[in-house]
């Protein structure tokens, strides 16, 4: 087994080298201040961009949440596009006020698309523009200061800022906390951190704001790959721009709670990784030879922990039952397997563990379900593993999530965040 050893050791050295700096992000994020922004003197005029495909039972409550922000009304535009709508998405948005507009279009199907089209109308409709423009998703639902901590941040000089994401959901099971704890953890110790550093940020998926020169730059949404936020990220950082992250900007979306569903969405993620990276490798690695921490940062979070994840099982499963059926002995695969497993576990719950404590009051559940799921956040993080593998061979599309968790349901499990400081 000294050929296994040495393998492993190899791995364990290329992690250490590519996540060592993530590991420092932590006591970064404990013990750096930033120091607070004053309240903005500039009130900018702001676009909501919001796509829903069949969002009925959910639609009505973003836009509740935005018509109740602390900031003035007459600076939130909200326009929704229905797309591919079977339902009443459509009507129930032009009731609650937003500008609504309708796409039909099976062939080039997206969130990407979605958005390149409702852009191409808010020029054609809106020719002057806006300040501002923010992207969200038609399950989210935003703390009532949630654009006016965005706009300060905005308003000191930042042209693409992303926000705290946390969950509507949490506490359903082990799936929704799961992806739950990822993005609070994504939020806290890579996106607080960078931003504490000064270096780039990452948008996900919702939540996220940019410039009117950023726009203009972009024209009418080109992003139409699987991950249409990290591509959006991964463009920026390698043009040179910077993304900021509001802490105190929090949102709440729903996650899936059916494994099929979070299957196909994940393995959708992971192709779409592999795909931006395929587009974006030249560049990044030029950024990189540059001397941009940005364009380091993003490859190592995009790809690498991913293709060596996969060798590491692939190689101590396949080394083990070779030198199992050699020596005619099953338990050296199964200890050798079960060690990987352990250590595996072992660092997943640190990471698990370190987040649920750190952000113990933003968690909208019990304790009890607090203590459970980061005891199965790495069984939910095991599940990656395949995921990832058959990202590299299988070709995806992109689907929609069904969401019904409603605002009335949302607030009935609990009041605002306790605190953010």
């Amino acid at each position: 087994m000294e050929t296994l050893k040495i393998i492993n050791y190899v791995i364990a050295i290329l992690f250490t080298i590519i996540y060592a700096y993530q590991v420092l992000y932590v006591p970064l994020s404990w013990f750096i201040k930033k120091k607070e922004l004053n309240t903005a003197s500039t009130i900018h005029d702001f676009a909501v961009l919001i796509c829903a495909r069949n969002e009925a039972q959910v639609i009505s409550g973003i836009i509740e949440s935005l018509k109740n922000q602390t900031y003035p009304q007459n600076k939130i535009h909200i326009f929704v596009m229905a797309d591919n709508c079977d339902d009443d998405t459509a009507e129930i948005a032009r009731k609650w006020g937003a500008h609504v507009y309708t796409r039909f279009d099976k062939s080039n199907v997206g969130k990407g698309y979605a958005l390149e089209v409702l852009m191409k109308h808010l020029k054609e409709d809106y020719p002057d523009g806006f300040d501002g423009y923010f992207i969200f998703d038609a399950d989210n639902i935003l703390e009532p200061d949630y654009i006016e901590q965005m706009n300060k941040t905005f308003s000191a000089g930042h042209e693409i800022v992303t926000s705290y994401r946390n969950s509507k959901n949490y506490g359903d099971n082990w799936i929704s906390a799961g992806y739950a704890l990822w993005f609070m953890r994504e939020s806290r110790y890579l996106n607080y951190a960078r931003y504490l550093l000064g270096t780039s940020c990452a948008v996900s998926g919702t939540g996220f704001m940019f410039s009117r020169r950023i726009a203009d730059k972009i024209g009418n949404w080109p992003f139409h790959m699987l991950t249409e936020d990290i591509e959006f990220t991964i463009h920026h950082i390698t043009k040179g721009e910077n993304i900021a992250f509001c802490k105190k900007a929090v949102l709440y979306d729903e996650q899936p709670v059916s494994f099929i569903q979070s299957w196909r969405q994940r393995l959708r993620w992971c192709r779409g990784y592999l795909q931006v990276f395929n587009s974006y490798k030249k560049d990044l690695f030029k950024g990189i030879f540059k001397g941009s921490f940005a364009c380091f940062d993003m490859s190592m979070t995009v790809v690498p922990g991913i293709v060596l994840t996969i060798i590491s099982v692939v190689f101590n499963l396949s080394l083990s039952i070779w030198k199992a059926s050699i020596d005619n002995d099953i338990m050296i695969a199964i200890k050798s397997i079960g060690l990987l497993l352990a250590n595996m576990y072992f660092m997943f719950f640190i990471i698990g563990a370190i987040t649920t404590v750190s952000e113990w009051k933003m968690i909208r559940t019990s304790v009890f379900k607090k203590v459970l799921y980061t005891l199965t956040f790495p069984l939910f993080m095991f599940t990656y593993l395949p995921i990832s593998f058959l990202s590299i061979f299988l070709k995806t599309e992109w689907e929609p999530i069904q969401h019904t968790v409603t605002a009335k349901q949302f607030h009935a499990d609990g009041d605002s965040l306790y605190d953010r400081d």
